[in-house]
């Protein structure tokens, strides 16, 4: 019964998107506030349908209810309470009923958090999101019906939760991935709402900063806290593997990352509308893009689910859809604003500008490395693999003009920047990162010119940093100026550093890393970078719902111990799927990683020792940016009940 009541909610919650995105875009047009009024309690009776739906398909799943399809096919009466929660959004159908619960978070958040909004506005803002939560729930009870029963024949047991997600990455990772993923949605009704009420200015802008920096600063945790799952749980070592479902990730974040800057020209500058629109628009269409990419079978991934296609061809139309009729809207608005705004070539508007060339350059070379080789299969059925050595030799040198850009960037004014100034600022800090990288060269011989320009790079951002602050508290002294500069400053200066730690980490690790396959058996020590790996053999072990041989693996150096690490080989016994556990002693400056391969003759073992210095650096940098961004969404201008004075924008012919 709980299931079937799951199932109404769901079909209740629908019928309020329905509502929310036609009565109050209705009441808009005509100036009815009582039509606008429905949008608050329809957004928040979506939201409570939505959660009590949800912990129906938690209760089943914690009381193995086997007759649900779902259940049965992601749990197993002997999976630990924890995978069983998380073993909800563990495939398909669970993941798209957290998804509607999000976004449906994200709408009553918005409806909530935007009292400063004209009603009118707001009304918009929540009709678009309603018809997205129309979408996706058409998906999930037409497609994707996580409460489908098994009856009669409901089996034993279940087929368990797959071995490689039963890892606390799955617990946290996709809730937060999603968080930034739907969060674009809400810049993007902002956006889609001013195209409607026809006028662009400064205060859609700053309504829609708060929003999204923090929806930026989840896409980036998510990312994050996956590539770290990854490097820890698939036993290969690596953070990145340039994966079509990674891809589909990383896409909007480089847009998100180019949206934001944006916003911030069009708030105080009232340029870049046409950007700033087209931004929002590319930022959500690519975050429905990894959901179709996910969930069409369109592609294999260790981290896709491969369902029914004909699944995808309801997302690919919703997709066209959206992105279609946005793009649409955009082509009939966007010609009719005109921006009078002039800034000269040295100039904070013409670094930003650069800025969101290089972020969308990257995202569109990332996109055409992921859809080619599967639209060229379609076409001729010629298989192509692109891999990282394409993404790679692109994505990098856009990185590094990014960096080189950014520090420039710091110190450049609105309107315009005296050179003669501006290079008496940067001489400094070239200098003293030239020799932070010669420096970084001598260090790593091995890999010189590498470690010599991700330190260049990283030290120019941050020295220019350091600069830039000395420069603003000049006036009143360091002590008595550092609390004026205000959230958002620090915010620019949180986010910065992070790009120049992740960037710097990424680099070293990548050039600098010892790997090695070895044979080993007990008692034999072999040194690898230093360090002396003794291995002292296995033992089985009985885990909740796995048996694994656990290794035991000492590490020395200089004769005194370092560390005991215990990897291990898994089978899990439902699905007789075999795993690597690998083993890390994580340290600031470098990683010892550890993991089993298979077994060989006379009792040895295939083993794999990795050396990653630095590779810690990578999820350092990402939760500075991503802290960064929250503390931005906090400035307290965000809060005032009028939006800052900047030149306005009407499209004739606009109904407001």
């Amino acid at each position: 019964m709980i299931p079937e009541l799951g199932l109404l909610a769901l079909i209740l919650a629908l019928c309020l998107a329905l509502i929310q995105a036609s009565v109050p875009l209705a009441g808009a047009w005509r100036g009815d506030q009582r039509w606008m009024a429905l949008a608050k309690p329809a957004a928040w009776g979506q939201l409570a349908f939505l959660m009590f739906s949800f912990a129906c398909l938690a209760h089943a799943f914690l009381t193995d209810d086997f007759s649900v399809a779902y259940v049965a096919q992601n749990s197993n009466s002997a999976l630990p309470w924890y995978y069983k929660l998380s073993g909800i959004w563990g495939a398909h159908e669970g993941s798209l009923l957290l998804w509607a619960l999000i976004l449906a978070g994200w709408t009553t958040a918005v409806s909530l958090g935007a009292r400063q909004l004209p009603e009118a506005m707001l009304a918009r803002v929540l009709a678009v999101m309603g018809m997205i939560s129309t979408g996706f729930l058409l998906f999930l009870i037409g497609t994707s019906n996580p409460f489908a029963r098994l009856l009669p024949n409901v089996p034993v047991d279940g087929r368990d939760l797959n071995p490689v997600l039963q890892d606390v990455g799955l617990i946290v990772h996709p809730p937060i991935l999603y968080m930034g993923y739907v969060g674009f949605s809400v810049a993007f009704a902002f956006a889609i709402a001013a195209l409607l009420d026809g006028k662009l200015d400064a205060a859609w802008a700053r309504w829609s900063r708060p929003w999204t920096n923090v929806a930026w600063a989840c896409l980036g945790v998510g990312i994050a806290v996956g590539s770290w799952w990854a490097y820890s749980e698939l036993g290969w070592g690596g953070w990145w593997f340039w994966d079509p479902v990674e891809n589909a990730s990383l896409m909007p974040w480089l847009m998100g990352a180019a949206l934001i800057h944006s916003l911030a020209v069009t708030e105080k500058r009232g340029a870049f509308k046409n950007w700033t629109v087209l931004l929002a628009i590319a930022a959500f269409s690519l975050s429905l893009l990894g959901t179709f990419l996910v969930r069409s079978g369109v592609l294999t991934s260790v981290h896709a689910f491969a369902t029914d296609p004909a699944r995808g061809v309801f997302v690919l139309a919703f997709l066209l859809a959206v992105v279609g009729g946005s793009l649409a809207l955009f082509a009939l608005r966007a010609p009719m604003v005109k921006s009078h705004v002039g800034f000269g070539i040295w100039s904070r508007e013409t670094l930003l500008l650069v800025n969101n060339l290089l972020l969308s350059v990257a995202a569109a070379a990332i996109l055409l490395g992921t859809l080619y080789p599967m639209v060229l299969d379609a076409l001729t059925g010629a298989k192509l693999s692109v891999g990282p050595p394409y993404f790679n030799s692109m994505f990098v040198p856009l990185m590094a003009l990014l960096m080189a850009t950014t520090a420039v960037g710091m110190f450049t004014r609105w309107k315009g920047t005296p050179v003669r100034w501006l290079a008496r600022m940067l001489m400094p800090v070239l200098a003293a990162s030239l020799m932070l990288a010669l420096i970084a060269a001598t260090l790593h011989a091995r890999s010189r010119w590498a470690a010599a320009g991700g330190g260049l790079l990283a030290a120019w951002i941050v020295f220019a940093g350091l600069r830039d602050v000395l420069d603003k508290t000049r006036s009143k002294g360091l002590l008595k100026g550092l609390p004026t500069l205000g959230r958002s400053y620090w915010a620019m200066q949180l986010a910065h550093l992070g790009f120049a730690v992740c960037a710097l980490g990424a680099v070293l690790t990548s050039v600098c890393s010892v790997d090695q396959d070895l044979r080993m058996t007990s008692g034999k020590a072999i040194e690898v970078g230093g360090y002396h790996f003794v291995f002292e053999g296995t033992t089985q072990i009985q885990g909740p719902n796995y048996v694994a041989d656990r290794g035991s693996v000492r590490v020395l150096r200089n004769g005194r111990e370092v560390a005991i690490l215990h990897p291990e080989k898994r089978v899990y016994q439902v699905q007789r799927t075999p795993m690597t556990e690998a083993a890390i002693d994580a340290g600031f400056t470098r990683d010892l990683f550890v993991a089993l391969g298979e077994p060989l003759a006379d009792g040895a073992w295939a083993v794999r020792v990795q050396i990653k210095p630095f590779v810690r650096w990578i999820w350092l940098g990402a939760l500075l940016m991503a802290l960064g961004g929250s503390l931005a969404a906090t400035d307290r201008r965000y809060r005032a009940k009028s939006a800052r004075s900047a030149p306005q924008t009407h499209i004739r012919g606009a109904r407001t």
